[in-house]
């Protein structure tokens, strides 16, 4: 068993507090307050200036789930509960249409723009709901977490019913994004009683291990209903990012049911898609692969994304915890210095999100459709809070 000093756990604890703490909290306290109209800017230059107004519901749930999370996890410090706050009121009066679907986009004062044929805005409305009633003791919001929750799980098994098509000649297929994300939503609005969702978790379980393929060592994106291969551009798409925080989303499922085959294929997955997709050359996660070696066809394929950095971080440092292995601590040291080197900005702080395959930064915002505040300080909180762990 591979172990080193207190010290240099310490350090690297104090690394990871003095980012969350001293430069990303701060920065989205600074930038993304809207005390006219309520709700976050979350279109944000590298300086935190608003370049645009439009609310992404999605990341506006992750936001309140987020300071709502710091005031629970870390200290009940009243400014934190007061931006959650900010932002469940904007979700409650705003975000939700007839029917129980969720905008995706709205403008500043609320009025919709967008609604996907997705679950991912529902998901984050609920997840945001619950975990703001749970600290505040504001039970009604709790009570519509859950009650949208239903209508999520039936969505989730048929998107039909959210006007998605299904065409003749697409092979029938499932995505990873489905069963990760209804995972993660039963794990925070169950909490300790989880048994009440225990046949929803065992098939999103199961629906996520079809993804594997233990022989080939792999975790694809897309499979056949049964979990086999199709050989397309879209059934040989590896996401490593994605299977990497995929596996410590199954790795606390097999901490909560004491399982120890669920554990180690958790482990296995992290190792799997780290070793593919971390880029030999200039290091980083690559965002996409093919399987097979064919040409990737998503442009931004050998680009390095910041969230697949932070999933990567916390993984490492949760398979450390559990096996105690000296390259699970170098494999994440790697990815923390990366990180640091890479894409953290001490001057305004936060992390840029989108470098080249060389490391060279490609965009210089903070903030945008599909970065928040989520991947960062989710990833730095739950990687301290790890760290602990190991010490104790």
């Amino acid at each position: 068993m591979f172990s080193f000093s207190t010290t240099e756990l310490q350090k690297v604890k104090i690394q990871l507090e003095q980012e969350l703490f001293e430069r990303v909290v701060p920065f989205w306290e600074r930038h993304s307050l809207d005390i006219t109209y309520g709700g976050y800017f979350n279109c944000l230059d590298q300086d935190g200036s608003v370049y645009d107004t439009t609310k992404h519901i999605w990341l506006q749930g992750r936001q309140v789930w987020m300071f709502a999370k710091l005031y629970e996890s870390v200290h009940t410090e009243q400014k934190w509960l007061d931006i959650a706050r900010l932002g469940a009121e904007f979700l409650r009066k705003y975000a939700k249409t007839e029917g129980n679907r969720v905008y995706f986009a709205t403008d500043r004062q609320g009025r919709g723009k967008q609604i996907q044929r997705k679950i991912f805005s529902e998901c984050f409305y609920a997840m945001a709901l619950n975990q703001f009633g749970k600290v505040t003791g504001e039970f009604t919001y709790q009570e519509e977490a859950i009650e949208l929750l239903e209508h999520i799980w039936t969505w989730s098994k048929d998107l039909r019913l959210i006007g998605q098509v299904s065409y003749p000649g697409v092979p029938p297929n499932q995505g990873l994004a489905i069963p990760m994300i209804m995972l993660n939503v039963f794990e925070e609005i169950s909490g300790s009683n989880w048994s009440r969702y225990e046949s929803e978790i065992h098939i999103c379980i199961n629906e996520i291990l079809q993804h594997v393929d233990s022989e080939r060592k792999i975790v694809f994106e897309t499979v056949g209903l049964d979990g086999e291969f199709i050989d397309s551009i879209e059934g040989r798409m590896l996401n490593p990012g994605h299977a990497i925080e995929a596996g410590w989303f199954l790795q606390h499922w097999a901490q909560k049911l004491n399982d120890q085959s669920l554990q180690n294929r958790a482990l296995a997955m992290v190792d799997w898609s780290f070793e593919r997709g971390w880029d030999q050359d200039f290091g980083g996660l690559y965002y996409f692969l093919d399987s097979e070696g064919c040409p990737p066809t998503p442009l931004e394929w050998n680009m390095k994304l910041w969230w697949p950095h932070t999933e990567a971080m916390y993984a490492w440092a949760l398979n450390y915890k559990l096996r105690r292995k000296e390259s699970d601590w170098n494999n994440f040291m790697m990815t923390l210095n990366y990180s640091f080197d890479h894409f953290s900005d001490p001057v305004h702080g936060e992390w840029y999100g989108y470098l080249n395959r060389e490391g060279m930064r490609t965009h210089q915002l903070k903030g945008g459709p599909y970065k928040g505040c989520f991947h960062v300080p989710r990833g730095l909180l739950y990687t301290i809070q790890c760290l602990e762990e190991i010490g104790d």
